[in-house]
């Protein structure tokens, strides 16, 4: 919602600007620039990144429309749920999480808990992590390691969409450039017309550097700036989880586990210590 609210705060003020100084906002209005300008951003996108990359940046565009996942909420489901695993695996030992793990879309764990159980990505880390513990294939003191490497993975898989975003970006002003100048090549074409014809001309070529550096500076660098956040946000959020893992691993209570990991979380979203205890008897009562 505040990526929408501010994409028409920056549309409201350049065309109020415009307005307020005496412009035309039709004066503003030429598709020729726009599909110049963006065919070239799109081609250029395209010829530069590999398909992943640009079916990740698509899916992050639309991301970051949306509110953070990785809120207040989904920090009380993700610690319920662990705590719920790891208490299993410390009355009933280990082998006991292994029909949750190996299918975790029909765990009853899992399942109370929708938002972890929709995100398909955290199920898969959580179940990377705890499966070499079931199978004892790994030492405890390992599968830090093991968690680090998978989010070293997790946090270039979201740092080449952002890349790639902030290099369309940088490129946008030029393919501006590019348009006013077929706008002047036009111009010069009718340059025996009257005045008020070569006049719309010109201002339709301006119009095109104009756009490729609205477009570069008022949305595409912004939102791979959001994008940044949220992938920010999601590998701290993952950290946390390791965090969890790797001190149940350690021999760590299930509850030390967890109040460990309480102490990464940021101040946004870190609850305190009597909410924590909360959670922890909500999750033993469901």
């Amino acid at each position: 919602m505040l990526v929408i609210v501010g994409i028409i705060i920056v549309v409201a003020s350049v065309l109020g600007g415009f307005a307020m100084s005496g412009g035309h906002v039709g004066a503003l209005i030429h598709p020729s620039e726009l599909v110049t300008i963006g065919g070239a951003a799109l081609g250029g996108l395209i010829v530069g990144s590999p398909k992943k990359v640009i079916i990740d940046l698509i899916k992050g565009v639309f991301a970051s429309m949306k509110a953070a996942p990785y809120n207040k909420q989904m920090h009380e489901e993700a610690f319920k749920c662990l705590y719920d695993l790891l208490r299993l695996a410390r009355r009933d030992g280990m082998l006991a999480l292994e029909p949750h793990v190996s299918k975790p879309e029909e765990s009853a764990i899992f399942n109370k808990y929708p938002k972890v159980a929709k995100d398909h990505h955290l199920l898969h880390f959580i179940c990377g992590g705890l499966g070499p513990l079931i199978d004892a294939t790994v030492k405890p003191e390992q599968i830090a390691d093991l968690l680090e490497t998978e989010l070293k993975v997790i946090e270039e898989e979201h740092h080449a969409p952002m890349h790639a975003l902030s290099k369309t970006a940088d490129a946008l002003p030029g393919f501006g450039i590019v348009a006013a100048v077929l706008g002047i090549v036009v111009t010069m074409g009718h340059i025996d017309g009257p005045p008020a014809e070569i006049g719309e001309k010109v201002g339709a070529a301006l119009v095109g550097t104009f756009l490729g550096i609205l477009l570069s500076y008022g949305f595409a660098a912004p939102l791979a700036t959001r994008m940044e956040f949220i992938a920010l946000a999601e590998h701290a959020f993952f950290k946390i989880i390791a965090l969890i893992i790797v001190g149940f691993a350690n021999n760590l209570p299930p509850k030390v586990a967890v109040e460990m990991a309480r102490r990464s979380v940021s101040s946004e979203f870190r609850p305190e210590r009597e909410e924590l205890d909360e959670w922890f008897k909500e999750a033993e009562v469901a």
